[in-house]
């Protein structure tokens, strides 16, 4: 494992980290989820790992505002930045060969943005792994709350902001009481695991004002259906829990028709931190869009891990 900090177009810093070797033939790529860090992908990491130990260039990050990359103006804060944020991480830890690209979330919202700003890292993708994503219509979400749902959607990211604005960290890790309601009634089902729980509370609690605001700003305008058409052929899987209430299965329908030959798995129970809450089915889909691509540059099938 490797941390590198890298300074994109327009200076910011991410930070990023590699596993594997740099001629690996097969890289895979993983975009975590709005408000969250990589720490979203740690079960398939760990997993990932095992399976494959140095023969996998495995990458990932902290978006631009998140986790220990660069605090973001809201005015940066978007689908479309983070999309030519991706195309540069790939430019300097994946320079050659085949891609596989997994997004949760506005992750994966990441990917569906691709065609627009860097149709040239398109071309090379040989898997796709989307998990409990959308590709649009997100302001008509109720969160699971019919009645008052528009007006929760507008309210929860200001509030947040706002207790960001005004607590310190450590006053909002000691009191996280809105934190925790927003995790256990609307980002995760059941069965709830705490670790996992604690895991995405910690990270709401260290998330940016701006990040909350500008990028809800964003995600209220994103639709990329239409652009999918660009992934046509490639082999995709979308993963969405039944009782996620931020990016319901209707959303996850839409998504896999618009991708020629796509897969849709509904996990029962789940909400919207899959690769938390259902690790191994989410572990074991990379797993398969991995082997795939190796597959096609002529490596065998891993059927088991190494550990």
């Amino acid at each position: 494992m490797r941390t590198h900090d890298l300074h994109v177009d327009d200076g910011a810093r991410l930070h990023v980290t590699v596993y594997g070797r740099e001629d690996a033939e097969v890289t895979l790529l993983l975009a975590h989820c709005w408000t969250a860090d990589e720490q979203d992908w740690h079960y398939q990491v760990r997993h990932l790992l095992a399976t494959y130990g140095p023969d996998l260039r495995l990458v990932t990050w902290d978006a631009r505002g998140h986790g220990r990359s660069d605090v973001a103006v809201e005015r940066d804060c978007t689908v479309v930045r983070l999309a030519r944020d991706l195309g540069q991480v790939v430019d300097t830890f994946a320079a050659e060969g085949p891609l596989v690209l997994a997004g949760h979330s506005i992750g994966g919202m990441t990917i569906m943005a691709l065609p627009e700003v860097r149709p040239d890292v398109v071309d090379r993708v040989a898997g796709l792994v989307l998990v409990a994503t959308s590709s649009g219509d997100l302001d008509t979400v109720t969160l699971g709350f019919p009645d008052m749902g528009p007006l929760l959607r507008r309210q929860l990211p200001r509030v947040l902001a706002t207790r960001a604005r005004l607590l310190t960290r450590s006053e909002r890790r000691r009191t996280p009481s809105i934190e925790r309601w927003v995790v256990n009634q609307i980002l995760m089902g059941t069965p709830l695991r705490l670790r996992d729980a604690g895991l995405v509370v910690d990270q709401l609690v260290s998330c940016a004002p701006a990040t909350m605001s500008g990028f809800y700003r964003d995600l209220m305008g994103h639709e990329r259906t239409e652009g999918l058409k660009a992934y046509a052929g490639v082999p995709t899987t979308v993963m969405v829990g039944s009782a996620d209430v931020l990016t319901p299965p209707a959303h996850a329908r839409r998504l896999a028709s618009a991708i020629d030959g796509a897969r849709l798995l509904v996990l029962p129970g789940a909400g919207h931190y899959l690769p938390l809450e259902r690790d191994e089915a989410v572990s074991a889909e990379l797993v398969a869009a991995v082997d795939r691509a190796r597959a096609g540059v002529g490596l065998p099938l891993v059927t088991s891990g190494r550990g």
